[in-house]
């Protein structure tokens, strides 16, 4: 039985304009009462905090997340000495060494962040981004060996190589030392390596599985660090040679971008390192992502809101639809010049990558509804579209926008003109849902021979795949993920934390409920239900979205918006001049525009209402 549907729908709504159930977060109200009475905070807080698992006596250190307390000791992850003694050598031997990163916003950061400390102790580094479209992803013999032959010595790889056996095997040969730093699902084997450093090694017992790249990175430069600093390599004064010890925390802006835009759960150390890293964006330090905000029109403290869907994005571009190391050289250059191009280039970019994931999209779509109808009957466990000509820079957002949709993980492929034999070869992505690990589905796919290549982690997924070759696929992931999705029929839920009235969205409450964040995967943005309210005021704006007053039965109101309404049920209901009483549901945010401070609800949901149960 899905359990799930024991509980009774919230609000009584079964069905919402854009067909998902209400669900309450919280199950026994009574932890959060104990919450209330043992660390004297609000109620609003507690049920949040008791509906995201928090324990009793874990709660002063969720709301003040420290480093002190949640940073690791690097040496715990399994190589990581390993790691740490070559490249202490090859810092004071004056070798080259080589970050090789990937292109998404992960391996941007993580290529920055090593790139800017490296620099900062006096080693000789370099940054090597592949292109998607012509290298594809992780390391690649002719690029490790053109390194090699330019004066490498030493090549870290960064959010990629944990299944990169044959390149790694190559250069090793060749006579280059490679590092492996990565968060992705490994196998049993290991590539040849000087060290592989991954959290999610099999033979790895640590705790923090759900570290990013970035994370593992930033451990990394905490281990160098530390064993520079016991070898004598710094200088106090900054006067025998010139080498001040850094201060890594200055860099934690870069971990809590990647953090948040890999959709890691934002639980344990990740909670600790956003929160900081957030502190540190608000300061501007670094310059290119100074810029990067100015040119998104971030006039605000940001939030993991505006690293997810403003800043991250941009970074994305380059390697979706431009060149692949333009975030990366955004990330690490102190340029002002420099970063002020970098960040138009990469702002017109992701426009560009708007208008053909837009397209993308509306294709899959329109294939998924063609097979199986606007009720969705026969809909498989996992979804797997493909088509010609479809963009790879795209593909993932594609995926992550049908899951949104169908409730189910989702592949979308684009095929390419290369050819396995007389095969064509298909390039995908996937994205999950809670509770099945994808990264594991698609490792035991390529282990049976069904993909040419393929790797990733619980929430996300890459591939390659002979056309010939799809329906099997398919057919395994059904077999395989079915069991995890239960045989309930797919009904998607939306999360509710409490019910309120349009009177209690004071700044006051917003400000209290921040406490509990950064918010994000793990740590679920709190949603609220407006029940029994009407539209006084409703207006288009943009690309289908709905700007909008809501007033309950008293004198409270609240001003909301709802992004991509037009393209459900949700926009004509907001935009219904008979105005009739809805339940409306939502996260609260402050809006600090201007100088002033205000309440916004951002509307998710709605639903038809019999009348206010709050005054």
């Amino acid at each position: 039985m899905d359990t799930r549907l024991e509980r009774a729908a919230f609000l009584g709504v079964e069905r919402s304009l854009t067909g998902r159930r209400w669900a309450a977060r919280l199950a026994d109200e009574r932890i959060a009462l104990a919450m209330s009475q043992r660390h004297g905070l609000p109620d609003s807080i507690c049920r949040l905090l008791a509906a995201r698992d928090v324990e009793l006596e874990a709660v002063p250190d969720f709301l003040e997340p420290t480093l002190r307390k949640f940073l690791p000791d690097p040496s715990h992850l399994v190589d990581m000495d390993a790691a740490v003694e070559r490249l202490v050598q090859a810092v004071r031997a004056g070798e080259r060494i080589v970050v090789f990163g990937d292109y998404d916003v992960d391996g941007a950061t993580s290529a920055a962040l090593l790139l800017r400390f490296f620099r900062s102790v006096g080693a000789s580094i370099d940054v090597y981004i592949p292109d998607r479209r012509r290298e594809g992803y992780g390391p690649n013999a002719p690029a490790l060996l053109k390194l090699k032959a330019d004066g490498a010595s030493v090549v870290v790889t960064v959010d990629c190589g944990v299944t990169a056996f044959e390149p790694i095997a190559e250069a090793r040969r060749a006579g280059l030392d490679l590092i492996v730093i990565d968060h992705h699902m490994a196998e049993l084997a290991l590539p040849e390596a000087v060290a592989v450093v991954d959290p999610n090694r099999l033979d790895d017992a640590s705790p923090h599985k759900q570290l990013a790249a970035v994370g593992v990175a930033f451990l990394l430069a905490v281990g160098v660090n530390r064993a520079l600093r016991q070898a004598g390599w710094y200088d106090a004064a900054g006067v025998a040679n010139g080498r001040r010890e850094p201060d890594l925390r200055q860099w934690l802006d870069l971990v809590a971008l990647g953090t948040v835009c890999d959709v890691v759960p934002l639980t344990g150390v990740n909670r600790a390192l956003v929160r900081h890293g957030l502190a540190v964006m608000a300061q501007r330090g670094n310059v290119g992502l100074a810029a990067l905000a100015d040119i998104a029109r971030l006039r605000e403290p940001p939030g993991a809101y505006h690293l997810g869907f403003l800043l991250g994005p941009r970074v994305n571009a380059g390697g979706r639809v431009g060149e692949a190391a333009l975030g990366a050289r955004l990330l690490s250059s102190d340029d002002p010049h420099e970063v002020a191009a970098l960040a138009v280039r990469l702002d017109e970019l992701n426009a560009e990558r708007r208008a053909i994931e837009r397209d993308v999209l509306d294709q899959a779509i329109a294939r998924i509804e063609g097979l199986y109808g606007p009720e969705r009957k026969g809909l498989p466990a996992a979804l797997v579209v493909e088509s010609e000509g479809w963009h790879v820079g795209v593909i993932g957002i594609v995926a992550s926008r049908l899951v949104e949709r169908y409730g189910r993980p989702a592949f979308v492929i684009g095929m390419s003109d290369e050819q396995a034999g007389a095969e064509q070869i298909g390039k995908g992505s996937g994205r999950s849902v809670r509770g099945v690990d994808l990264g594991a589905a698609v490792i035991a796919a390529r282990q049976t021979g069904l993909l040419l290549n393929g790797g990733g982690h619980a929430m996300a997924a890459g591939v390659t795949v002979a056309r010939g070759a799809l329906p099997a696929f398919a057919e395994f992931l059904e077999q395989r993920i079915a069991p995890q999705l239960g045989s309930a029929p797919a009904i998607r839920e939306l999360g509710i934390d409490a019910a309120l009235a349009p009177a209690a969205a004071t700044t006051e409450l917003v400000e209290m409920i921040e406490r509990a964040g950064p918010f994000g995967a793990g740590n679920a943005l709190p949603r609220f239900a407006f029940t029994g309210v009407r539209v006084s005021y409703a207006q288009p704006v943009g690309d289908g979205h709905v700007r909008c007053s809501l007033v309950g039965a008293g004198r409270g109101k609240v001003e909301a918006i709802a992004f991509r309404a037009g393209q459900t049920a949700l926009g004509p209901a907001l935009l219904d001049p008979t105005r009739p009483i809805l339940h409306v549901a939502g996260a609260l945010r402050i809006d600090r525009f201007g100088g002033r401070e205000s309440v916004r609800l951002q509307i998710d949901d709605a639903a038809a209402g019999t009348g206010s149960v709050l005054a």
